[in-house]
């Protein structure tokens, strides 16, 4: 303990608070660091958790509809009073059973086959004296052997026979006829992938799924899991005996389902180490900030001792440069030790310096606003309408309308868009704009187009962000009507009305029209060209995002925007 008390005594001061400093603060950000990691993989867990009961709810829920689907099928079939007629009738003759075959049968079988593809045969077992007709028509002594055969005739409601082991899905029920003593059994085989196929892709990886009946008797199970993982996968027995012990909370996630329209449960599970492995980037970018952290404040506390010697080590060179004759430096200090009073000593003594120093400095700064408004008056927007004005006379004089016109519609666009520095512009200079444009594009497209004005009254007297409505003209011209394909003349519309609390404008063109693909992205920063993401994202910023643009596109009808803002 001496000889570090000594060797702390020893170290130089900067050293001394650059130690202490450094171990104060490492213990807070490790602890931190701790305890965002434990957070982290306890949100993970929840999260995870959320998911599964999400997943199995909505697989089960398919499941049920399904289920609930092959019933009414059966029903369809039990409940048919031609089915019964047909199945208890005594034949005089094959040609009355083979009308039945013809005229019921094999409808029925063609239409439920034709509506459910995954059903492999529809069959009725009869004991009544028929010829078996295909598969649709069987003796009865066919499945008299059949384990679920008695009891079938015990119970008059639809049932389920399903084996994961045999890939069985069948649903069957007994025909019932009070007035005749024949035994008659519907039989549907369905597709087993195809019933159970949604719970085969419900995560990526790493995950298990087993559906048990009423008597834990396995009705499905599924297994995923990468090579890595693979010890983590369960037998149906395996899930049992650690689901009865309580040992299966410790190794996976789970959930538990049941299924409304028959009495089977389905468990969906993960294990944690799975969970946990998908966190390896998380843990990394947790040490990767802790390490950056710990580097940031020996950094920063590094500089801090050096700040604080620094004084001492800044009078000593100001006194030896003021000794050289360099006046360009000072020191100042406003603590009350020691130090600080020195430092302020010596600063009584260069206070004569510092002003004239200050005095250098605001005779530069006022230098620089001289030639900043130089520049400014070199180019003040005046010199540029007095040489359109000039090109005007001119044109008038030598009598081309042409550029007399262009000239006033130049000044007059540059005008409201400039709007001498403002950012807010009456609908009215926004429109005289707008106008001014789309006259300059008519002249460059010698009239290709016309323009068609819808503009309430009204509205001219309000104010809005200047510079939305032309981007969307030059827009509709440059790639609506520039690349009109359609017959006819290209047809620019553009109008303005208003509601209790907005503005509304649109700019409609009958162009070549925008594809679904684009129209989707064009108000993002993924559209590539259709520059109006600006005016969209400006509308919004300076408004409220409830406001911007809206499009309306058909491929070679045209397009249209709408811009909605706020009176103001």
């Amino acid at each position: 303990m001496h000889k570090m008390n000594s060797w702390f005594k020893n170290l130089k001061f900067r050293n001394k608070v650059l130690f202490i400093c450094l171990l104060s603060s490492l213990l807070p950000v490790i602890a931190l660091g701790s305890f965002c990691y434990i957070q982290i993989q306890h949100l993970l867990i929840t999260r995870e958790s959320e998911v599964l009961d999400e997943s199995l709810n909505q697989a089960i829920s398919s499941l049920d509809y399904k289920v609930n689907t092959y019933f009414n099928v059966i029903n369809q079939i039990v409940w048919n009073e031609d089915v019964k007629r047909g199945i208890t009738s005594d034949y005089e003759n094959s040609y009355e059973m083979y009308l039945f075959y013809r005229d019921i049968l094999d409808p029925l079988s063609m239409n439920t086959h034709f509506l459910y593809n995954e059903i492999n045969t529809i069959t009725i077992y009869s004991d009544n004296k028929m010829h078996s007709h295909a598969s649709i028509l069987r003796p009865l002594t066919d499945i008299e052997q059949k384990s679920w055969f008695e009891s079938i005739l015990r119970t008059s409601t639809p049932k389920l026979v399903v084996s994961d082991a045999d890939r069985k899905f069948e649903v069957i029920s007994q025909i019932f006829d009070r007035n005749h003593s024949i035994t008659n059994i519907a039989y549907i085989d369905i597709n087993y992938e195809h019933v159970f196929d949604p719970m085969s892709s419900l995560f990526e990886n790493n995950y298990g799924l087993i559906i048990l009946d009423e008597n834990n008797n396995p009705v499905y199970s599924f297994q995923n899991f990468l090579e890595k993982n693979r010890s983590y996968a369960l037998s149906t027995d395996e899930f049992l005996e650690k689901l009865n012990d309580g040992s299966l909370k410790q190794d996976y996630v789970y959930k538990k389902a049941s299924l409304s329209s028959y009495n089977w449960t389905a468990y969906l599970y993960r294990p944690m180490d799975a969970i946990y492995a998908s966190t390896y980037q998380i843990t990394v970018t947790v040490f990767v900030v802790i390490f950056s952290c710990i580097l940031i404040l020996f950094l920063s506390i590094y500089f801090l001792s050096r700040v604080i010697v620094r004084p001492l080590e800044k009078l000593a060179k100001n006194m030896e440069q003021i000794e050289k004759g360099d006046l360009s430096v000072t020191v100042t200090n406003s603590a009350t030790d020691e130090i600080g009073n020195l430092i302020r000593q010596f600063g009584n003594m260069v206070h004569k310096l510092k002003d004239m120093i200050n005095e250098v400095y605001k005779s530069k700064i006022a230098q620089q606003e001289y030639e900043m408004k130089a520049l400014q008056a070199q180019i003040n927007p005046h010199f540029f309408y007095n040489s359109l004005s000039l090109i005007n006379s001119k044109a008038i004089i030598a009598d081309q309308e042409d550029i007399s016109q262009m000239a006033q519609l130049l000044s007059t666009f540059y005008r409201t868009t400039l709007n001498k520095g403002k950012n807010t512009i009456s609908v009215r200079d926004e429109l005289q704009n707008t106008t001014s444009y789309i006259q300059i594009q008519r002249m460059m497209h010698s009239d290709s187009f016309d323009v068609h004005y819808e503009i309430e009254e009204e509205i001219l007297c309000y104010s809005m962000l200047n510079l939305l409505l032309q981007p969307l003209v030059e827009n509709a011209i440059n790639h609506g009507i520039d690349h009109k394909e359609s017959p006819g003349k290209g047809v620019l519309t553009i109008s303005g009305k208003q509601t209790d609390d907005n503005l509304i404008f649109t700019v409609s063109d009958n162009g070549c029209g925008i594809d679904p693909e684009t129209l989707k992205t064009i108000l993002t920063t993924k559209t590539k060209g259709y520059g109006v993401q600006n005016v969209h994202h400006r509308v919004q910023l300076y408004y409220d995002s409830e406001y911007g643009l809206a499009y309306e596109s058909t491929l070679m009808e045209g397009t249209t925007v709408t811009l909605i803002i706020p009176k103001s």
